[in-house]
């Protein structure tokens, strides 16, 4: 029996990151991840190649009729027809209104039906439904929390970008509260001092009394976002990703007790595979693909 492979690949804006995803036991295949540097600041032939040579890497000795590739990557972006609409960020400039598609079909000899194109928030919380965190859950929201937010919603099994990043929320954005910056302000407002991270954060919590306070408001401030979106789309299992989970013991109490006196019953869970999230997200789009054969 053939076994059925995708390539998943998660573009950021300096890397790019790929694997061999077994679409049968809904894993990695060893050895096959591939990440290399890339300059998106770079002319469009530049970042294109650069990226050819990282999938023929990974593919090594795959036929380029049974090469199906899922792409997780940033918008805006027309997901469908495979097109870049970044024009006003400090990335991939060279690839406004580029058609990614035909450019990796070209430079690679792949199908242009070979191709899946999924927002990086969203194939996020793919990964953690197919194989992840929430495996098999039908209603799902994801965050994935860092240096930005991340957010989306899976239904049915289907994962799309929820955008919530500049969602207006207490007196400003989603993003000005759910992002390492916030965590930074406010210990420079309690203590007068600046942190590089929420790892030198989490450091002080045995040292200092300031830091589980901020924790316990950031706990507090999470559930209050979150209630309407479980209530509004009867979610049943919050995933949450991103450096800022690696502190999830820390925020986690108060978040379940504030979820708890607003009488909101969700299953939390921080994701199981991380940085691969988005990569298994990506490869499992490219189901469909075997499933129509």
């Amino acid at each position: 029996m053939e076994k059925h492979v995708a390539l998943g690949i998660d573009i950021g804006g300096t890397h790019i990151t790929a694997a061999l995803i077994d679409l049968d036991n809904r894993h990695l295949i060893q050895d096959s991840i591939r990440r290399q540097p890339v300059n998106s600041k770079g002319k469009k032939e530049e970042i294109i190649n650069s990226w050819c040579k990282v999938i023929n890497e990974t593919f090594k000795d795959v036929p380029n009729q049974l090469r199906y590739i899922g792409i997780a990557i940033p918008g805006p972006f027309d997901y469908e027809e495979g097109i870049s609409l970044i024009k006003d960020q400090d990335k991939f400039r060279a690839l406004y209104d580029v058609n990614i598609k035909n450019e990796l079909s070209a430079c690679l000899g792949i199908p242009k039906d070979h191709f899946y194109f999924i927002n990086d928030a969203a194939s996020f919380l793919q990964g953690e439904v197919y194989a992840g965190a929430a495996r098999d859950k039908s209603r799902v929201f994801g965050l994935t929390l860092g240096t930005g937010l991340g957010s989306a919603h899976c239904i049915d099994f289907k994962s799309v970008d929820a955008d919530l990043w500049n969602e207006g929320f207490l007196d400003g954005i989603a993003e000005d509260y759910f992002s390492t910056r916030w965590f930074l302000k406010r210990y420079k407002e309690a203590n007068g001092r600046e942190l590089t991270g929420v790892k030198e954060l989490v450091a002080l919590l045995d040292s200092d009394e300031s830091a589980q306070q901020i924790f316990d408001e950031f706990g507090e401030n999470l559930a209050n976002f979150l209630v309407p979106i479980i209530e509004l789309h009867q979610t049943d299992t919050v995933v949450i990703g991103g450096n800022i989970s690696k502190a999830f013991f820390a925020f986690s109490q108060k978040l379940m007790e504030t979820l708890k006196q607003k009488h909101v019953a969700v299953e939390i869970a921080v994701s199981k595979l991380n940085e691969l999230s988005a990569i298994i997200g990506a490869a499992s789009c490219c189901e469909e693909y075997y499933i129509s054969k």
